[in-house]
């Protein structure tokens, strides 16, 4: 009896249930292992320099990368030179002197000011280039810690801000007066918290927030290891949970980019060896389009990436 062709075909369809972890399909700019880096469509470093952790990162009209520096700064980079070319430090600005602050979240505005979301000093702030304060309020805050009052955060087109407050484990949404206009409490699902930062660990401790076209509210629960999109009214109409995606365990699960296509690109922090740093998911049909998988070059703590195209 002839069975090679059968263990070839059974082959073959094992082969397309599993998802492939090495290749990007388009450039990406992430920290990690001690580096700041920008990797091709083939995943290989076209541009890096050492750099520290960070947990906010765009790239600007003109190719430089606006980042996360040390845990109070931030630092606009001239990639062609290698060079910080402007930074704000916001623990020795606009009165902020003696405080405990961090920054995790941030973001570069059309008119050339930037945004920043100050845990510690519990606000949001707009400053222009000089470090001249424009704007600010104060942030709701129910468990404050300046590592944790908050995570992301996003000037909406709207003028509202969108904030991830992860000690809370709820997202926010501020008028351009600071007041709360709409709030989601990240739920447990029933299950009790565990410490850590690993796929074992579990909390609410939300990370990212998108507001959708449709007006729901894309939410990256950070070590709730899932995805949600809720409605205005609250309602979940739509999740990815932590082994629903074959081959793949989400652990702390962090950035969230819409992309062109309509798909989404998540960001899979602490996941482990053998495990996507990026997903890009098909979200109607929950099928993995590609992921991004180089443990051994970026390790296991890259809580931020971008896509450059």
């Amino acid at each position: 009896m002839n069975i090679a062709p059968r263990i070839i075909a059974l082959s073959s369809v094992f082969a397309l249930l599993l998802p492939a972890f090495a290749t990007a399909q388009q450039r990406l700019a992430l920290q990690g292992a001690g580096k700041l880096a920008i990797v091709d469509r083939a995943g290989k470093i076209e541009w890096q320099m050492p750099w520290g952790g960070i947990h906010d990162l765009h790239v600007l009209a003109n190719g430089n990368l606006m980042v996360q520096q040390g845990s109070t700064k931030v630092a606009e980079i001239d990639v062609a030179n290698k060079k910080v070319t402007w930074s704000y430090d916001a623990a020795k600005s606009n009165g902020n002197e003696g405080k405990k602050i961090e920054i995790h979240g941030f973001q570069p505005l059309a008119d050339g000011s930037v945004m920043i979301a100050e845990s510690g000093a519990r606000r949001i702030i707009e400053i222009d280039r000089t470090g001249k304060l424009l704007k600010e309020f104060p942030l709701k805050v129910n468990h404050p810690h300046q590592h944790t009052d908050t995570r992301l955060a996003r000037k909406l087109e709207n003028g509202n801000y969108l904030v991830c407050h992860e000690g809370d484990g709820t997202v926010r949404e501020y008028d351009s007066a600071g007041k709360v206009v709409w709030e989601f409490e990240v739920p447990l699902f029933g299950r009790q918290s565990k410490g850590g930062h690993g796929p074992d660990s579990f909390g609410n401790k939300c990370f990212a927030a998108v507001r959708l076209a449709s007006g729901n509210t894309l939410i990256a629960t950070g070590n709730g290891h899932s995805v949600l999109e809720v409605t205005p009214e609250k309602e979940i109409t739509w999740k990815v949970e932590q082994r629903d995606l074959p081959g793949i365990t989400l652990s702390w699960v962090t950035t969230l980019e819409v992309l062109k296509n309509g798909n989404y690109l998540i960001g899979n922090c602490h996941a482990g060896a053998g495990q996507p740093l990026v997903i890009e998911l098909e979200p109607k049909a929950k099928k993995v389009v590609w992921t991004f998988d180089q443990y051994e070059t970026f390790g296991n703590d890259v809580s931020n990436t971008t896509a450059l195209d």
